[in-house]
Protein backbone atom coordinates (compact mmCIF):
# COMPACT_ATOMS: atom_id res chain seq x y z
CA UNK A 1 0.00 0.00 0.00
CA UNK A 2 1.33 3.21 -0.77
CA UNK A 3 0.24 5.93 1.59
CA UNK A 4 0.34 9.59 -0.04
CA UNK A 5 0.10 12.75 1.89
CA UNK A 6 -1.29 15.77 -0.32
CA UNK A 7 -1.14 19.68 0.20
CA UNK A 8 -4.23 21.32 -1.57
CA UNK A 9 -6.23 24.27 -0.26
CA UNK A 10 -8.96 23.63 -3.03
CA UNK A 11 -11.70 21.58 -1.74
CA UNK A 12 -12.86 20.81 -5.59
CA UNK A 13 -8.79 20.20 -6.52
CA UNK A 14 -8.60 17.73 -2.86
CA UNK A 15 -11.43 15.56 -4.46
CA UNK A 16 -10.49 15.35 -8.01
CA UNK A 17 -6.77 14.73 -7.20
CA UNK A 18 -7.83 12.16 -4.55
CA UNK A 19 -9.84 10.71 -7.08
CA UNK A 20 -7.76 10.47 -9.97
CA UNK A 21 -4.63 8.79 -7.78
CA UNK A 22 -6.77 5.81 -6.52
CA UNK A 23 -7.81 5.05 -10.15
CA UNK A 24 -4.48 4.97 -10.97
CA UNK A 25 -3.34 3.42 -7.96
CA UNK A 26 -5.75 1.09 -6.08
CA UNK A 27 -3.86 0.29 -3.36
CA UNK A 28 -2.98 3.69 -2.43
CA UNK A 29 -4.28 5.88 1.16
CA UNK A 30 -4.60 9.35 1.38
CA UNK A 31 -3.17 9.93 4.50
CA UNK A 32 -4.73 13.49 5.14
CA UNK A 33 -5.49 16.41 2.79
CA UNK A 34 -3.73 19.27 4.47
CA UNK A 35 -4.45 23.12 3.28
CA UNK A 36 -2.35 25.03 5.15
CA UNK A 37 1.80 25.49 5.70
CA UNK A 38 0.37 25.03 9.83
CA UNK A 39 -0.59 21.52 8.82
CA UNK A 40 1.77 20.09 6.58
CA UNK A 41 4.28 21.31 9.49
CA UNK A 42 2.42 19.58 12.39
CA UNK A 43 1.32 16.33 10.47
CA UNK A 44 4.68 15.78 9.28
CA UNK A 45 6.42 16.04 12.40
CA UNK A 46 4.12 14.20 14.69
CA UNK A 47 3.88 11.37 11.81
CA UNK A 48 5.82 9.04 9.93
CA UNK A 49 6.91 10.19 6.70
CA UNK A 50 4.43 8.67 3.61
CA UNK A 51 5.58 7.06 0.76
CA UNK A 52 4.70 10.31 -1.42
CA UNK A 53 3.64 14.26 -1.29
CA UNK A 54 1.67 15.83 -3.64
CA UNK A 55 1.80 19.55 -2.70
CA UNK A 56 0.35 22.29 -4.67
CA UNK A 57 2.87 25.34 -4.67
CA UNK A 58 0.13 27.84 -3.28
CA UNK A 59 -1.67 27.12 -0.05
CA UNK A 60 -3.89 29.16 2.72
CA UNK A 61 -1.27 30.51 3.94
CA UNK A 62 1.64 30.92 1.46
CA UNK A 63 3.47 28.93 -0.36
CA UNK A 64 4.15 25.01 0.84
CA UNK A 65 8.27 25.37 0.08
CA UNK A 66 8.04 27.01 3.54
CA UNK A 67 6.49 23.54 5.34
CA UNK A 68 9.96 21.70 3.97
CA UNK A 69 12.44 24.74 4.87
CA UNK A 70 11.00 23.77 8.66
CA UNK A 71 10.54 20.04 8.25
CA UNK A 72 12.86 17.42 6.71
CA UNK A 73 11.33 15.44 4.41
CA UNK A 74 13.54 12.54 2.37
CA UNK A 75 9.77 11.28 1.24
CA UNK A 76 9.38 12.34 -2.89
CA UNK A 77 7.68 15.20 -3.60
CA UNK A 78 5.25 15.73 -6.78
CA UNK A 79 4.51 19.73 -6.99
CA UNK A 80 1.53 21.07 -8.66
CA UNK A 81 2.10 23.96 -10.07
CA UNK A 82 1.14 26.48 -12.71
CA UNK A 83 4.67 27.89 -12.92
CA UNK A 84 5.77 29.01 -16.49
CA UNK A 85 7.85 27.06 -18.37
CA UNK A 86 11.42 28.62 -17.44
CA UNK A 87 10.66 28.05 -13.69
CA UNK A 88 9.54 24.50 -14.40
CA UNK A 89 13.00 23.77 -15.32
CA UNK A 90 13.86 24.40 -11.85
CA UNK A 91 11.86 21.48 -10.77
CA UNK A 92 13.82 19.10 -13.31
CA UNK A 93 16.91 20.30 -12.21
CA UNK A 94 16.39 19.67 -8.60
CA UNK A 95 15.43 16.26 -9.56
CA UNK A 96 11.67 16.76 -8.60
CA UNK A 97 8.78 16.07 -10.70
CA UNK A 98 5.78 18.76 -11.06
CA UNK A 99 2.46 18.96 -12.79
CA UNK A 100 0.70 21.65 -14.49
CA UNK A 101 -2.62 23.17 -13.15
CA UNK A 102 -5.10 22.33 -14.09
CA UNK A 103 -3.81 18.54 -13.49
CA UNK A 104 -4.86 16.33 -15.79
CA UNK A 105 -4.95 12.00 -15.47
CA UNK A 106 -2.21 11.51 -17.67
CA UNK A 107 -0.01 13.72 -16.44
CA UNK A 108 -0.83 12.52 -12.67
CA UNK A 109 -0.11 9.40 -14.18
CA UNK A 110 3.14 9.94 -15.70
CA UNK A 111 4.12 11.20 -12.47
CA UNK A 112 3.31 8.61 -10.39
CA UNK A 113 4.63 6.08 -12.74
CA UNK A 114 7.97 7.77 -12.38
CA UNK A 115 7.24 7.50 -8.49
CA UNK A 116 6.81 3.58 -8.81
CA UNK A 117 9.74 3.61 -10.82
CA UNK A 118 11.92 4.28 -8.09
CA UNK A 119 14.46 2.31 -6.36
CA UNK A 120 15.39 4.39 -3.93
CA UNK A 121 14.26 7.13 -1.65
CA UNK A 122 14.90 10.39 -2.70
CA UNK A 123 17.75 12.35 -1.27
CA UNK A 124 16.38 15.58 1.08
CA UNK A 125 14.67 18.48 -0.75
CA UNK A 126 16.51 21.24 -0.67
CA UNK A 127 14.45 24.06 -0.68
CA UNK A 128 16.97 27.11 -0.76
CA UNK A 129 18.59 25.67 -3.71
CA UNK A 130 15.06 24.98 -5.50
CA UNK A 131 13.95 28.90 -5.06
CA UNK A 132 17.36 29.92 -5.82
CA UNK A 133 16.59 27.71 -9.13
CA UNK A 134 13.39 29.48 -9.82
CA UNK A 135 14.33 33.00 -9.45
CA UNK A 136 15.05 34.15 -12.93
CA UNK A 137 18.41 36.02 -13.12
CA UNK A 138 18.46 39.83 -13.26
CA UNK A 139 18.53 41.20 -16.67
CA UNK A 140 21.70 42.22 -18.03
CA UNK A 141 22.23 45.66 -20.08
CA UNK A 142 24.67 47.16 -22.87
CA UNK A 143 27.93 48.60 -21.14
CA UNK A 144 29.72 49.91 -24.31
CA UNK A 145 29.07 50.38 -27.93
CA UNK A 146 31.32 49.71 -30.82
CA UNK A 147 30.84 52.54 -33.28
CA UNK A 148 32.57 53.12 -36.55
CA UNK A 149 33.58 56.73 -37.54
CA UNK A 150 35.31 56.80 -41.07
CA UNK A 151 37.48 53.88 -41.14
CA UNK A 152 38.04 53.67 -37.08
CA UNK A 153 36.15 51.46 -34.92
CA UNK A 154 35.94 52.56 -31.18
CA UNK A 155 34.06 51.78 -27.96
CA UNK A 156 31.54 53.92 -26.05
CA UNK A 157 30.54 53.07 -22.34
CA UNK A 158 27.03 53.50 -21.82
CA UNK A 159 27.84 55.80 -18.70
CA UNK A 160 29.30 58.48 -21.54
CA UNK A 161 25.87 58.67 -23.54
CA UNK A 162 23.36 60.91 -23.42
CA UNK A 163 20.69 60.20 -26.27
CA UNK A 164 19.80 58.13 -29.21
CA UNK A 165 17.78 59.09 -31.50
CA UNK A 166 16.85 58.40 -35.30
CA UNK A 167 17.30 60.43 -38.44
CA UNK A 168 16.05 59.35 -42.56
CA UNK A 169 15.93 55.57 -41.10
CA UNK A 170 19.54 56.02 -39.35
CA UNK A 171 20.09 55.73 -35.74
CA UNK A 172 22.27 57.92 -33.75
CA UNK A 173 24.32 57.78 -30.74
CA UNK A 174 25.02 61.07 -28.85
CA UNK A 175 27.77 61.43 -26.07
CA UNK A 176 27.61 63.58 -23.01
CA UNK A 177 30.54 65.44 -24.70
CA UNK A 178 28.64 65.83 -27.60
CA UNK A 179 30.21 63.61 -30.36
CA UNK A 180 27.63 61.80 -32.71
CA UNK A 181 28.00 58.73 -34.07
CA UNK A 182 25.79 56.04 -36.24
CA UNK A 183 24.93 52.57 -34.08
CA UNK A 184 23.86 49.59 -35.84
CA UNK A 185 21.01 49.24 -33.80
CA UNK A 186 17.25 50.94 -34.15
CA UNK A 187 15.28 52.31 -31.24
CA UNK A 188 13.14 48.92 -30.83
CA UNK A 189 16.15 46.80 -30.32
CA UNK A 190 17.83 49.32 -27.65
CA UNK A 191 14.82 49.46 -25.62
CA UNK A 192 15.50 46.19 -24.52
CA UNK A 193 19.52 46.40 -24.38
CA UNK A 194 19.61 50.04 -22.03
CA UNK A 195 19.33 49.92 -18.40
CA UNK A 196 15.62 51.35 -18.44
CA UNK A 197 16.79 52.73 -14.50
CA UNK A 198 18.71 55.21 -16.98
CA UNK A 199 17.39 55.32 -19.93
CA UNK A 200 13.84 55.87 -21.28
CA UNK A 201 11.87 56.32 -24.51
CA UNK A 202 9.99 59.40 -24.97
CA UNK A 203 9.08 58.67 -28.32
CA UNK A 204 9.30 57.51 -31.66
CA UNK A 205 12.21 59.50 -32.04
CA UNK A 206 14.36 59.61 -29.07
CA UNK A 207 15.61 57.45 -26.18
CA UNK A 208 16.95 59.26 -23.10
CA UNK A 209 19.40 59.15 -20.55
CA UNK A 210 17.90 60.50 -17.07
CA UNK A 211 21.08 62.88 -16.46
CA UNK A 212 20.83 64.68 -20.29
CA UNK A 213 17.61 66.12 -19.24
CA UNK A 214 17.92 70.09 -17.75
CA UNK A 215 14.65 71.19 -17.57
CA UNK A 216 10.95 70.07 -18.48
CA UNK A 217 8.10 71.71 -19.14
CA UNK A 218 4.42 71.11 -19.58
CA UNK A 219 3.06 70.88 -22.53
CA UNK A 220 -0.11 70.44 -24.82
CA UNK A 221 -2.12 66.96 -24.33
CA UNK A 222 -0.49 66.43 -21.36
CA UNK A 223 3.01 65.93 -22.84
CA UNK A 224 6.07 66.71 -21.71
CA UNK A 225 9.13 69.01 -23.35
CA UNK A 226 12.85 67.85 -22.85
CA UNK A 227 15.70 70.19 -22.98
CA UNK A 228 18.65 68.16 -23.57
CA UNK A 229 22.05 68.55 -22.54
CA UNK A 230 24.09 68.11 -24.93
CA UNK A 231 21.15 70.37 -26.99
CA UNK A 232 19.50 68.52 -29.75
CA UNK A 233 18.38 70.11 -33.45
CA UNK A 234 15.25 68.51 -32.64
CA UNK A 235 12.45 69.16 -30.39
CA UNK A 236 12.20 66.79 -28.10
CA UNK A 237 8.76 66.01 -26.66
CA UNK A 238 7.16 63.12 -24.28
CA UNK A 239 4.37 61.31 -26.75
CA UNK A 240 0.92 61.61 -25.10
CA UNK A 241 1.21 57.93 -24.65
CA UNK A 242 4.24 57.93 -22.95
CA UNK A 243 3.90 60.76 -20.11
CA UNK A 244 2.34 58.93 -17.43
CA UNK A 245 5.51 56.24 -18.05
CA UNK A 246 7.75 59.09 -18.37
CA UNK A 247 6.50 60.88 -15.20
CA UNK A 248 6.54 57.43 -12.83
CA UNK A 249 10.01 57.20 -14.87
CA UNK A 250 11.83 60.18 -13.50
CA UNK A 251 9.89 60.19 -9.74
CA UNK A 252 12.05 56.86 -9.67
Amino acid sequence: MKNILLLEDEEAAVRRISKMVLELLPDAKILAALASIAEGIQWLSSNPSPDLILSDIHLADGQSFEIFRRVTVTTPIIFITAYDQYALEAFKVNSIDYILKPVKKEELQRALQKFNNLSVQSPSVNIEKLLLSLQKPAPTYKERFAVRYGEHIKTIETTDIAYFYTENKVTFLVTKDNKRYVVDHHLDQLETLLNPKNFFRINRQFIICFNAITEMFSYSKSRVLIKLNPPCKHETIVSAERSAHFKTWIDG
